[in-house]
């Protein structure tokens, strides 16, 4: 499957959640089994070659692919969840948002120092939430080679911030606009 065919099964959304905003809905890729597996298929074919031990896939979407991806490449997965969500002792980072701040986290004791984790995501925009994740993942001792989402939205910088901190960024496909 190509990259334009792939990108022709994600859905665009005008004006969600607000005005001006172009949803890019991955639920009509996700839907279409030859579809999920191709983009699945070709994440792992861009992570190999990092050697990760983990993914860490942020929440929700994330999930998705990241289990995927994580089991193709013989890795562990490791969930990055909003505030409240897992059990037990966890660590967190607070993090901005366009209004107000947010936070995620890992359970306590999930990374082993030296860990090589694979940061996963469906999309980047800005990467205010990747780099939030890439500094919990690096807190709690793991280096960060790679961040890989399904789409990028080159306009908003977030894939270039990414690199800026040191990460090589790849992503299956790329939408204009926000």
């Amino acid at each position: 499957m190509t990259r334009a065919e792939l990108q022709a099964l994600v859905r665009t959304i005008p004006d969600f959640p607000k005005p001006g905003i172009l949803f890019r809905d991955i639920t009509t890729l996700l839907i279409d089994g030859r579809g999920f597996a191709a983009a699945v298929d070709r994440m792992v074919a861009l992570a190999r070659p990092h050697r990760v031990d983990v993914v860490a896939a942020i929440e929700a979407r994330g999930f998705l692919f990241g289990a995927a991806v994580a089991r193709a490449l013989g890795a562990g997965v490791l969930p990055v969840r909003k505030a409240g969500k897992l059990p037990g002792p966890r660590i967190g980072i607070d993090y901005a948002l366009e209004y107000g701040t947010d936070r995620l986290e890992i359970h306590e004791g999930a990374l082993l120092p030296g860990h090589r984790v694979l940061l996963l995501d469906d999309l980047i925009a800005t990467g205010g939430t990747a780099l939030a994740t890439v500094r919990l993942l690096r807190d709690a001792g793991a280096t960060v080679p790679a961040a890989l989402f399904a789409i990028d939205l080159p306009e908003l910088g977030g894939a270039g911030r990414l690199r800026a901190d040191g990460l090589a960024v790849d992503a299956l496909m790329a939408f204009p606009g926000h």
